[in-house]
């Protein structure tokens, strides 16, 4: 920069224009404005260029949130805004002839955006810098030559070099001067781009003879203040005499041509005429001494033809017109040439395609604007500024926004628009959007400008973190380790970066009077929950967590969910017998004496901590006389198999073991001893209708099982039926041999049998068999015993019958006669009932061999011992000996040897012997090894008997 400063100070100076422009902003977007202020170049750094928040009238306070923000430009370097009240500053040092070379108005255009109260508004500054006179005029030579003819006409005119001033306007060349001489001067003339230069007139004649040459200084002076200048020299020259000088057609000529001309295009076709011959009478063409070399590189002459043309392309936004001379001369001796001016004229084509420049208001990335998900309709987003190099129609531009209907264009001012939103945004929708701005202008044919333009939106905490379900149902197996993990719960949030990071906890709440965290514990970082503590379902069966997701954002928001942690029960826990009392693990009871088959004896209640299967208990008798007594596994009932009877008073001892469902099975067993005690109680029905309900109330196996029986009892069923048929038809076929009587005989038998009115009551019970001999119970109770033979006579008690087990005992309700018959004859079997006596007859089966009745061993195709030779010997015997009698109990349980006369014969302990293994002995193998098989043929007569009983469904069994 030149120039005192007191100049500078002198000539700086700068004015705030304000003009506010009327724009439809919408409602987030306040009415823009247009903010110009004026500078002088060179300014000092940091000059003050003006404050926004003071020429708006902007109130700004302490507390207020108004704040500025410049949106980037490619000059906003030189100026510098302090955000808080908008004060602009130089940022640079400006050059003015840099920045705006050769133009008349420079300007340095930005926008700020005025932040307050979530408002935004758009201010467009414009700050034009002012040219000082900081350059001198500059010509391009320091001295030159020039040559003219001694007869040169007066007012001949010389074109002289053009001095060049970078400064513009008032600082530019303003005037030119000459140095005093008596023959010259100057014209100051302006050229068509406003060029000002000078031209050598011819004031008077001239005479080589009296001044061959003159020296002349040539001075160009600006218009500043204080006014700088420059010279430069110039020696004139006067030639020799030379008749006669080459004519143009013309003096000038003004050319169009359009910017797109192509090189050798023809501009000008120049024509001079010399009159002379010879030499001197031979044109040649070129340009003139004072044309600059850029237009001696743009433009050709060609010397002997004149033809001017293009040489190099031309450009109509670099330079509009050019303003040059052209010069023919003769080749002849001092020739004296002559001037053509020629001036050319640039026409605007449109080759030049818009320019786009989008400004966001937040960028981070080139080429990407960011603006938050939250902002409201209409928000500012960016600036975009068109261009256009054009002029008129060609520079005329039209611009569009396509992309989303999201965002729209709105125009802010001149060759500027907004891009602004439509509607709110969600970035977890659409995090980004793809915009396309299209700026087309009105040229023919039109040219069009296509930019891709990215919009992010930058996250806010919108999102709170949400889990997958509300509620979590997690089991776990009791007695766990601590430390052991149990589950993950996971929350997702919408958002990113840091809103999106979860951190976990639990909520406080007590359980069972502890906080939840001496519990279980939580990982904050995963959601994974471990176990604290080893859990026991049957303290704690469930547990209630609250879990709560935080994000990391600001505001900070929370989601939570529900943990249902069911504790599972494993079968650790045994059943414990709670009824009856125990002590040292075992338990008495007491059982009547006379208590009847199906007496519930008492229940066994027990209990098991556990649930579910594991707390499924069932009963059974592991121990002890498990014939006399059972158990309903189900209830734990202990009921009485049969009837007691002496025999079994003592050692009635049972264990009864208690197991649950659980895997494995847990068990527990307590001895339950029976006293026996005095009469039956009151409520004996009570007991055996609960047995009944008990048993209605069976499981579904005990159903399944008894579906099964009640099949197979119907086979059974069926196979007896065809059996009993086919042997009836056999003995139908047998029948019709004997007589009458006979028949009505066994008819008579048949509907008047006493054995069925005497025993339709009773029912035997399976009783254990005692070891001992005593026979008290029959000493005691069978006083009224009497065996009677066919005459009347009782039979002694010394029978030679001897039966192997000496500890049953018979009670005798009644006898009969039993007449004995040869082979294939009739027997006669009576039986007492007290005042009279019933006979039946039975036939003796032909074969010796097994009668199918009973399970004896004696006339069995193995036996040892043959009946059928027996049968042989003692026929006779059996006819005289006649009937032989026996109590109505022996007929029906089997014969002792208290009950038979000493005249009878060994068949008749055969007999009984055979009718006792009819009346079941005991099923045990080894029990009935203990028994001493009496070897006696069976007789029809008995048999017949003992199928009666059977027929009619009896179980006699002894006890």
């Amino acid at each position: 920069m030149r120039g005192t400063s007191s100049s500078r100070v002198l000539w700086h100076w700068w004015t705030v224009v304000v003009a506010v422009v009327s724009l439809s902003f919408l409602t987030t977007l306040a009415a823009g404005m247009t903010m110009k202020y004026q500078i002088n170049e060179e300014d000092v750094l940091s000059t003050v260029i003006g404050n926004l928040a003071k020429d708006m009238s902007l109130n700004i306070s302490d507390g207020s949130k108004t704040n500025f923000r410049m949106m980037k430009q490619f000059n906003a370097s030189f100026i510098r805004l302090r955000e808080k009240d908008g004060q602009l500053t130089i940022g640079e040092r400006i050059d003015r002839e840099k920045i705006c070379k050769h133009t008349i108005q420079c300007l340095i255009s930005f926008d700020v955006v005025s932040i307050s109260n979530e408002q935004f508004k758009l201010i467009h500054i414009e700050v034009e810098v002012k040219d000082i006179n900081d350059h001198a005029p500059e010509f391009p030579r320091k001295e030159s030559t020039l040559e003219i003819s001694e007869n040169a006409a007066l007012g001949t005119r010389i074109p002289l070099d053009v001095a060049m001033d970078e400064d513009v306007g008032s600082n530019y060349i303003q005037n030119y001067q000459i140095s005093v001489n008596s023959h010259f001067t100057i014209d100051v003339l302006s050229r068509a781009d406003g060029i000002k230069y000078a031209e050598l007139v011819l004031m008077k004649e001239l005479d080589r003879e009296t001044h061959a040459s003159y020296v002349l200084e040539l001075v160009a002076t600006d218009g500043g203040n204080p006014s700088r200048s420059s010279s430069t020299k110039i020696n004139v020259k006067v030639k020799d005499f030379n008749d006669n000088s080459p004519v143009f057609d013309r003096n000038s000529y003004s050319v169009d041509i359009l910017e797109d001309a192509q090189v050798g295009l023809l501009l000008v076709d120049f024509n001079a005429v010399d009159p002379d011959e010879g030499l001197n009478g031979e044109v040649v063409y070129g340009f003139g001494n004072q044309v600059p070399s850029e237009i001696r590189h743009r433009f050709s002459v060609d010397r002997k033809s004149g033809r001017l043309t293009l040489d190099s392309p031309i450009d109509f936004e670099s330079k509009k017109t050019y303003e040059f001379d052209v010069q023919a001369s003769d080749l002849g001796p001092n020739p004296s040439p002559s001037i053509c001016k020629v001036v050319v004229h640039v026409q605007d084509v449109n080759d030049n395609a818009p320019e786009i420049t989008i400004t966001p208001m937040t960028s981070v990335t080139a080429g990407i604007a960011y603006i938050t998900e939250a902002a409201a309709k209409e928000s500012f987003v960016a600036l975009v500024t068109i261009a256009d190099k054009d002029s008129g129609a060609n520079g005329d531009i039209h611009c569009t926004l396509y992309g989303h209907n999201h965002f729209k264009l709105q125009q802010a001012y001149e060759d500027s628009f907004m891009i602004v939103t439509t509607s709110p945004l969600d970035r977890e929708i659409i995090a980004e959007y793809n915009l396309t701005v299209v700026a087309e202008d009105l040229g023919s044919p039109p040219f069009r400008t296509i930019k891709q333009y990215t919009i992010r939106l930058s996250d806010e905490n919108d999102n709170a973190p949400l889990f997958s379900k509300p509620v979590f149902e997690v089991s776990l197996m009791e007695n766990n380790a601590p430390g052991a993990y149990i589950t993950t719960v996971a929350a997702r949030d919408l958002d990113i970066g840091q809103n999106s990071k979860i951190s976990y906890k639990l909520l406080d709440t007590y359980i069972i009077g502890s906080p939840v965290s001496t519990f279980v514990s939580l990982d904050p970082a995963t959601g994974s929950l471990y176990a604290l503590r080893s859990f026991n379902f049957e303290v704690l069966k469930q547990l209630q967590l609250c879990i709560q997701a935080s994000d990391g954002g600001w505001p900070q928001l929370q989601g939570s969910a529900i943990i249902n942690l069911k504790i599972v029960d494993q079968n650790d826990n045994a059943p414990s017998i709670t009824q009856p009392a125990l002590i040292n693990n075992s338990a008495e009871v007491l059982l009547p004496k006379d208590a009847p088959s199906g007496y519930v004896i008492t229940q066994v209640h027990a209990r098991d901590a556990d649930e579910g299967v594991n707390a499924e208990l069932s009963f059974r008798i592991s121990e002890g006389v498990a014939s006399v007594f059972s158990i309903n596994r189900a209830t734990g009932e202990i009921y009485l198999n049969h009837e007691l009877s002496y025999e079994v008073y003592e050692n009635l001892r049972i264990t009864v073991t208690v197991s649950d469902n659980g895997t494995p099975s847990l068990t527990t067993a307590a001895a339950i001893n029976f006293i026996i005690a005095g009469s039956l109680p009151i409520d004996r029905n009570v007991f055996r209708n609960k047995i009944d309900q008990e048993t209605q109330e069976g499981d579904h196996s005990i159903i399944i099982i008894v579906v099964l029986a009640g099949s197979c009892t119907l086979l059974l069923l069926a196979i007896i039926i065809i059996a009993t048929t086919c042997n009836k038809r056999k003995v139908d076929n047998r029948g019709h041999s004997h007589s009458g009587k006979e028949d009505d005989v066994q008819a008579k038998g048949n509907h008047s049998d006493p054995l069925i009115s005497i025993h339709s009551d009773i029912v035997f019970d399976i009783r254990p068999y005692s070891n001992k001999t005593t026979f008290s119970g029959l000493n005691q109770r069978g006083s009224d015993v009497s065996c009677r033979s066919d005459d009347g006579t009782c039979v002694s008690e010394d029978s030679p019958c001897e039966h192997g087990d000496k500890s049953r005992s018979v009670k005798s309700e009644g006898f009969s006669n039993v007449p004995s018959y040869g082979k294939d004859a009739m027997r006669q079997i009576k039986i007492w009932k007290g005042t009279s006596y019933a006979t039946i007859s039975a036939r003796e089966p032909h074969s010796g061999k097994d009668s199918g009745i009973g399970d004896s061993d004696f006339n069995d195709s193995d036996s040892d011992i043959s009946g059928d030779g027996l049968r042989k010997d003692d026929h006779q015997n059996n006819v005289q000996n006649g009937l032989w009698a026996c109590t109505s109990e022996c007929k029906i349980l089997g014969h002792s040897d208290h009950c038979w006369s000493p005249a009878a014969s060994r068949i008749n302990c055969n007999l009984a012997h055979a009718f006792a293994k009819t009346g079941s002995f005991p099923q045990d193998t080894l029990r009935r090894e203990n028994y001493n098989q009496a070897h006696i043929p069976k007789t029809v007569g008995l048999q017949s008997v003992c199928e009666k009983v059977l027929h009619r469904e009896y179980d006699y069994i002894t006890s």
